[in-house]
Formats: C-alpha cells, sequence, structure tokens
C-alpha cells in the first residue's frame, strides 16, 4: 500500500512571497520508492495523498529582527514610527544589533523626514546627530493578531489553534503569517471512502519571516541638458540595467558561507531579484548568469507581465559538465511598448577559437590552443528600434535603431590573454554592425576585468598601450602585433559621468564611490574574497549622452552583513542602471 517514509523542507526558514514545496518521499505498493506526487485525480492502487498547511497561532504575534530576520525582536525604534519608516525595518533583536546598524538605519530616517517634506524635521535631525541611540529605543510590546480569514480551525494535540491555509502540496506564505510557524500536514487517503490510512506525516517550520527588500536606489541626474522652458531633457531618453544575477548552480554554501541557506536559495533569491529588477523600471534589461531553466521557467513568463519581450544566449558546452538545462547565459529584455525587435546576433566565443587556431596557429600546437580559447563564453546582441519620440535624431521621422550587446567575460584571472582577445572579438562584431547600420551602441555586462586592465583599456580608450603588463601573457601569441589591439567606437563608460557632475551633496557622496584614478565605480562586485569592478555599461558617446545614474552603493552598508549575496541583496554583483537620451549624430 502507498506510505509516507519521510518529509522535510528545503530551507529552515520559511520568507513572505517564496514558495514553500516540502520534500516528500513515498513507497509504492510495489515497494519502490518515490518523490513523484500522487494527487486524488490520479490515485495510485486506490489511494492517494492529501496535504494541508496549518498557520500556528498563538496569542501573541512575535515581531521579527530587520537587521537578522532569523531573530526575534526585543527593540523598537521610536524614531521609525515618527518618521513613518515602514514598521517591519524599526525591529532590532538587541541594543548593539541597533548600535551597529545606526550609521546605515539613520539614512531611512533621513529618507523619510526629507519624503515628509519638513514635518517634525527638526526634531529627527536633532535625533539623528545625537551620540546616543538609546533615546528612541522602546521595548517591543507583544503585537495581537487580527483577524483571520481562514478556511477552516482546529486544535493541535499541544492544545494550540491551527488555522488551515493551504491544501496544495507547495505553499506560499503571506503577510499574515509572519511571526508565526507553519505546520505542513501530509496523509495517504482512500479513494473510494476518502478516509485517512494511518497517521498523518507532520513536520513544523521555524517562524515566517517578512522578505528583506532591498534598500530603494535613486536615480541621480548628471546632464544639465534643459529645455527652453527650463526642464530637464528627457524626450527620446530610455533606461538600460545591466546585472549579473549569480546563476543557483554558481552560489553554494561553500563559496558563500557568510549568507544563510535561506538567503542563498533560489526560491528565495529568485523572489528577491525580480522585485528589485521590477523596481527599476528599465527599458531595457541585460541580464548575466542566468540559467537555461530560470530563463524558460521564470524570467521569462514573470517579467512578460511586466510588458517585457525576451531573448536568450545560452552559454555553449563544450567545457560544461552536468546537466544542460542548468547552463547559464545572457539574456536581454526589452519593453514591448518601448520598443520592436529588428534583429539578433549571437557571438560564440568557441567558435571564433575555431577560426582563429585554423588561421595562426600551427598544427601541432592546435589542441593546446583550443584548450585554452575555449571556454564556452558568449555575447548577446539585439537591434532595436524605438517606438518613443525621434526629436533628437538628425531627420524627422527616421528610425531611431539602437543596438545592444550584452556579454559575460572568462572569470579565469590567469587567463588575460583570453579575456583581451574575447573582448576585442567582440567589439570587432560591433563594428562591422555600426559600420553598415550607423547607430547608437550599448555595450553591457560583466567583463571579469578591473578598471586599468588591458581590455578596459581596449574598451574605454580605443586601444591597449603596447607595454600594458597584460600583454606579457600571450603563450600563443594571438595578440600580436600588438598594433591590432584597437577599434573605432567612441566607447565611454556611463559611471565616468559622476565624476563630471557638479558640488551637490549627492554628487560628491557619490564621487566617493568612484575611483578617481579610473572615473570607475569603487566596486561592482563585493565578497568575503574581493571587492571591486567588472560590470560595466559603455555607449558611443557621439549618438548618446547619459542623463542619470542609479546611485552607487558603499562599502560600509554592505559589510553589515559580512558581503554579497546578502538578506537584502540577491547577487554578488550590483545592478548598474543608466538613462540615456539620443542625440544628434556627430562624425566620427
Amino acid at each position: 500500500m502507498l506510505s509516507v517514509i519521510r518529509v522535510h523542507l528545503p530551507s529552515e526558514v520559511p520568507i513572505v512571497g517564496c514558495e514553500l514545496t516540502p520534500y516528500v518521499l513515498l513507497r509504492r505498493p510495489d515497494n519502490t520508492a518515490t518523490t513523484d506526487d500522487v494527487p486524488e485525480s490520479s490515485p495510485l492502487e486506490g489511494h492517494f495523498l492529501k496535504y494541508r498547511w496549518y498557520r500556528v497561532q498563538s496569542d501573541k504575534k512575535v515581531a521579527i529582527c530587520s537587521v537578522h530576520p532569523s531573530k526575534d525582536a526585543t527593540l523598537q525604534c521610536l524614531g521609525c514610527l515618527k518618521t513613518k519608516v515602514p514598521v517591519n525595518k524599526s525591529y532590532h533583536c538587541s541594543t548593539k544589533c541597533f548600535t551597529d546598524a545606526w550609521q546605515h538605519h539613520r539614512v531611512l530616517h533621513e529618507r523619510a523626514a526629507a519624503a515628509a517634506e519638513g514635518n517634525d524635521e527638526e526634531e529627527l535631525l536633532r535625533l539623528n546627530s545625537s551620540g546616543s541611540v538609546s533615546s528612541i529605543l522602546s521595548t517591543v510590546s507583544s503585537l495581537t493578531n487580527g483577524s483571520s480569514s481562514s478556511i477552516t480551525q482546529k486544535t493541535g494535540a499541544g492544545g494550540e489553534t491551527l488555522v488551515e491555509v493551504g491544501r496544495s502540496k507547495t505553499y506560499t506564505p503571506m503577510a499574515d503569517d509572519v511571526g508565526h510557524v507553519l505546520k505542513f500536514e501530509c496523509v495517504v487517503v482512500n479513494a473510494e471512502t476518502k478516509q485517512n490510512v494511518g497517521h498523518p506525516c507532520t513536520i513544523l517550520t521555524s517562524r515566517v519571516i517578512p522578505a528583506p527588500s532591498p534598500s530603494p536606489r535613486r536615480m541621480i541626474p548628471v546632464s544639465g541638458a534643459v529645455d527652453s522652458n527650463g526642464r530637464p531633457m528627457s524626450m527620446g531618453s530610455f533606461t538600460v540595467l545591466s546585472y549579473n544575477i549569480l546563476a543557483d548552480a554558481y552560489a553554494s554554501s561553500e563559496m558563500y558561507s557568510y549568507c544563510p541557506t535561506w538567503a542563498l536559495s533560489w526560491t528565495y533569491r529568485r523572489q528577491n531579484l525580480l522585485r528589485e529588477i521590477v523596481k527599476y523600471h528599465a527599458d531595457i534589461v541585460c541580464l548575466q548568469e542566468v540559467q537555461n531553466d530560470h530563463f524558460d521557467e521564470f524570467f521569462a513568463p514573470e517579467l512578460d507581465k511586466h510588458g517585457y519581450q525576451a531573448l536568450f544566449k545560452r552559454k555553449t558546452n563544450e567545457v560544461f559538465v552536468g546537466n544542460t538545462n542548468t547552463i547559464d547565459g545572457c539574456a536581454t529584455f526589452y519593453r514591448r511598448d518601448g520598443f520592436s525587435h529588428v534583429k539578433k546576433y549571437e557571438v560564440e566565443f568557441n567558435k571564433a577559437a575555431q577560426s582563429l587556431t585554423e588561421a595562426l596557429i600551427p598544427v601541432p600546437q592546435k589542441k593546446v590552443a583550443l584548450n585554452r580559447l575555449v571556454k564556452d563564453n558568449v555575447a548577446l546582441i539585439v537591434v532595436l528600434e524605438a517606438k518613443f519620440g525621434n526629436q533628437a535624431a538628425d531627420i524627422p521621422g527616421k528610425r531611431q535603431l539602437l543596438c545592444v550587446a550584452n556579454t559575460h567575460v572568462n572569470v579565469s584571472h590567469e587567463l588575460k590573454d583570453v579575456k583581451l582577445w574575447q573582448v576585442h572579438t567582440l567589439l570587432k562584431g560591433l563594428e562591422k554592425i555600426a559600420a553598415s547600420a550607423d547607430i547608437p551602441m550599448l555595450v553591457c555586462g560583466d567583463f571579469n576585468t578591473v578598471p586599468a586592465s588591458a581590455p578596459h583599456s581596449l574598451l574605454a580608450m580605443g586601444k591597449v598601450d603596447p607595454t600594458h603588463p597584460d600583454l606579457m601573457v600571450d603563450p600563443l601569441g594571438i595578440l600580436r602585433p600588438h598594433t591590432k589591439l584597437t577599434h573605432q567606437l567612441p566607447l565611454v563608460s556611463a559611471y565616468s559621468s559622476f565624476a563630471r557632475i557638479g558640488g551637490s551633496l549627492t554628487a560628491e557622496q557619490q564621487r566617493r564611490r568612484m575611483d578617481p584614478a579610473s572615473n570607475e565605480p569603487l566596486f561592482t562586485n563585493c565578497t568575503r574574497d574581493f571587492i571591486g569592478t567588472l560590470d560595466y555599461i559603455f555607449y558611443t558617446a557621439d549618438t548618446l549622452t547619459v542623463e542619470s545614474l542609479l546611485e552607487l552603493l558603499d562599502e560600509e552598508s554592505l559589510r553589515k552583513d559580512t558581503a554579497l549575496p546578502s538578506p537584502e541583496w540577491s547577487s554578488d554583483h550590483i545592478a548598474l542602471l543608466a538613462e540615456f537620451r539620443c542625440m544628434p549624430k556627430t562624425r566620427r
């Protein structure tokens, strides 16, 4: 007869908005084990499985610490209540927790005060400048439950009230569940009599916590361009997001041991990433490290609901060993109401490696050369036609085309020649498109290369100094002669605009987060073992101008969680977002 052997949950912490799907191991009548579901619609030898989810109701609802969501709160910040900061941000598990988080926490007060347009601002500023934080802490009082719209209630074996919240195997915790334990129940049922067979198999979760959403990041204007009425010029403007989202296949607890396991789980990270991406309202979204299965099953359908058309280029699999569904790649999304698709080019660096070795490498060295060059990296190039007004173009009524390249360059630190060759190959392909179409270009992605490296020099300067130390690594001779390492695209890094903006407080804050030597952000990737800039958005400066940029994060605010990823930010990279405006073409 059908029976349940074991039930367990993949994550120890349930989170609002993140699906919970228990692992249920069954024994079939033939004594074989399976994890396949046996629903009422398809009984197995007269039996099926029935599922129930319950919220364990108690007289008191527990508040959750905003910094350590797996801990109960014991203190509440009264300053948050005064300034109308979201109440879930006001809770802390200890005085030390609050004190350690104060520099980051006070920013919430300042932003809320600014949003309130001076209401109680004087008192708040005095409060924020105080040396002591104890004056705004209060012991958390018990929170009584609100009314419940439950399906049914029953009393548990320990006398607790169980409120039924779900009748399927999968359950997504809701806001009403925060602070409560959930109980999952699975039992075999006779299909004919509808009676339970044997005792239910049950499991309890820890308390449900709210999803820690990323702090809002503001767009900072960098262009002084104004129209005849003195308003910022935004005709023909559009925004582009570039973001390495950290593929689940690479998000191991060994690599990111400092990140809580629940915050590292894909069920949590995918929802947090989606929330973050959607909040940016970008017109074009370039993602890297998107797994094949996650593109098909999650990102394409979810972003479709928000009006995005999706394109994807999976990495090749000549080096990859494993399930091809989990191979990652580059995904580009664009708003259907803002752009239409004209053409797509797929760049496979493996194919370029084959052509290169055939042309340049002697036969005895071909195998060694391919082993070095074949790394499965790709680029996705998309030509779009803008549907917005074309007031900034040369000829009124002329089609406004845009070319967007999205790439993820090889990660290996030792393969400096391969990185540079991949970037050079991509740029040569883009030059051909530019020569035939003469259109604005964006080059986005994770280039796995820091400012002042040879690939960055090639992108930003159009050439590489022959004495650059990176050129010393060239065992195959593929970078010679060094004079060929050039391109004619007038590329500029979007974030270098922060180095040129005026002297406001906001501008100064962003400049402190920039490297003055390279005019690039101090970091776009922040782990325990590495911090630096690897991601860029380059644009052709003769056809596009930068209007605004998404503010950069400061290292101190991220270090409260050791590094990235964290419960707040679900990738080890940060998102880059730039607003561009098309402008009249100047001769190259």
